[in-house]
């Protein structure tokens, strides 16, 4: 899917890393890049990119792919919103994952954080401590200068709900060219979808299967009856939905055989599509997007 920066085009299909274990993380890694996967998408917060940097070099050095071949993207967690601390977060990163330069670099959430080492940081009460003193185009334009600089090819935001993409979108000098939020049948983000659309901005969606709700969309009578037709997997499906629909999407898989099920995806009928549209249960998972506070992170994790 091409990128309105100009920087080229990200994967449609992305392999998330947000795997909690080290050793789960560089077995995970490799595994996604042998099956195919082209698009790793990381993040600090994670606290696993010298793991998957150590996966990434390991598969360079046998030669079967190089840099070039691999869209890399990562962010910057809330407590690096402060101007001065976004280009020493991004290069920290860059050292962790072993790569010179990243293909896209998001703001994880629009919710600063005090400034500082601790990422989760709270209160007696155990209440989250935020940053009163940083605008988000503040940290907008430090992330400006690092395309200005060469260090990244795009920027975007992840997190982000329509109401506090708008005004950044107007303001912005390089414009956003990633959004990533929550999507799938039963979030379907239509509304924040015709927008991106509309400026050229790229959706890539986090939990297309519903991050193993149960029940959820992988188990919604819609899915499995379009599965049965199609011959494909419950997975399958909600991953050529979320492409049909003009996202890109991500999936996390931890073992070979399922890294190899949500990479080999076919299309499903254009009736499909729509049967899957007309699903009217409606759920947010992660909250992250009222808070700024990771629902699929462990606190302290």
């Amino acid at each position: 899917m091409p990128l309105n920066s100009g920087a080229g085009a990200i994967p449609a299909l992305g392999f998330g890393t947000l795997i909690p274990d080290p050793a789960e993380t560089k077995i995970a890694t490799t595994n996604a890049l042998k099956v195919g996967f082209r698009h790793l998408d990381c993040a600090e917060r994670y606290r696993n990119e010298r793991e998957i940097g150590e996966s990434l070099q390991a598969e360079f050095a046998t030669g079967a792919i190089t840099r070039e071949d691999v869209f890399i993207t990562t962010k910057l967690w809330n407590t690096n919103h402060r101007p001065e601390r976004v280009e020493p977060a991004f290069d920290a990163s860059c050292k962790r994952l072993g790569i010179s330069y990243a293909d896209l670099y998001l703001i994880h959430t629009p919710f600063a954080f005090q400034p500082g080492d601790n990422m989760d940081p709270r209160d007696q009460g155990g209440n989250i401590i935020y940053d009163r003193g940083v605008t988000l185009l503040e940290t907008w334009s430090a992330m400006e200068s690092l395309v200005d600089q060469g260090k990244c090819g795009a920027i975007g935001l992840s997190d982000v709900a329509l109401e506090n993409l708008v005004p950044l979108y107007e303001a912005a000098r390089i414009k956003p060219a990633v959004v990533q939020v929550e999507s799938h049948p039963y979030l379907p983000q239509t509304e924040l979808l015709e927008f991106c659309k509309q400026k050229g901005i790229v959706l890539l969606a986090f939990a297309p299967l519903g991050h193993g709700m149960r029940p959820g969309p992988l188990e919604d009578p819609a899915v499995l009856a379009i599965a049965r037709q199609t011959s494909l997997t419950p997975a399958q499906v909600l991953l050529a939905w979320g492409i049909q629909r003009g996202t890109a999407v991500l999936t996390t898989a931890k073992t070979l055989d399922r890294a190899r099920e949500n990479y080999n995806i076919s299309e499903i009928p254009d009736g499909a599509v729509d049967e899957i549209n007309r699903i009217q249960i409606r759920s947010r998972l992660n909250s992250v997007v009222e808070t700024g506070v990771p629902g699929f992170i462990t606190r302290g994790g």
